[in-house]
């Protein structure tokens, strides 16, 4: 499904066509980034009609500001109580690169490869980096998975993905876009 254009308008189709193929193809595990918690508590409500392993995955504590998250902790507490994994860790992509980026003004081996895959969407890099996240934290297994992102705010990408962990990134797979903003 191609969608006119990117941003969080997009959110409840994506998820509801992220959860109807998880349904239709028999699988198990979806992965959603969520920054304020507001797209992860939107998926809560599929779970009712398909149960699936939901792993919501926020920004890491101070990604914007020191010490602090942007994550609602009412937000992962309903998650949660609703079947939903909510991880907070360090971003693959972003990491010891940010602080390297950000004290030298240079470039970092996590930064090319994250414009890379921006080159085929903001969505499709937060995509990989979740599951890469997720399988790190052994929070779903080594299988095909369903990863939802955006841009910005929301959700507008949604890919069937083979995840592997961090230190294999490069056998991570995208098998399919289920859903895609167009990029013009």
């Amino acid at each position: 499904m191609y969608l006119e254009k990117a941003g969080k308008e997009n959110t409840d189709i994506t998820l509801k066509e992220a959860f109807y193929q998880a349904k239709k193809r028999r699988i198990s595990n979806i992965v959603i980034a969520s920054t304020s918690g507001d797209t992860g508590f939107k998926a809560v409500k599929y779970l009712k009609d398909f149960k699936v392993n939901l792993v919501v995955v926020t920004h890491n504590t101070g990604f914007k500001e020191k010490g602090k998250q942007e994550f609602k902790d009412e937000i992962k507490d309903k998650i949660e109580k609703s079947g939903g994994k909510v991880y907070t860790g360090t971003m693959v992509l972003r990491g010891l690169g940010a602080a390297i980026r950000s004290k030298t003004g240079g470039y970092s081996h996590e930064q090319l490869i994250a414009d890379t895959l921006r080159m085929f969407g903001q969505g499709t890099k937060v995509c990989v980096e979740i599951v890469a996240m997720a399988q790190d934290a052994g929070l779903i297994p080594q299988d095909k998975v369903i990863a939802v992102a955006g841009t910005k705010k929301g959700a507008d990408t949604a890919i069937l993905i083979q995840p592997d962990s961090s230190n294999r990134f490069f056998d991570i797979k995208i098998l399919e876009y289920l859903v895609k903003p167009r990029l013009f």
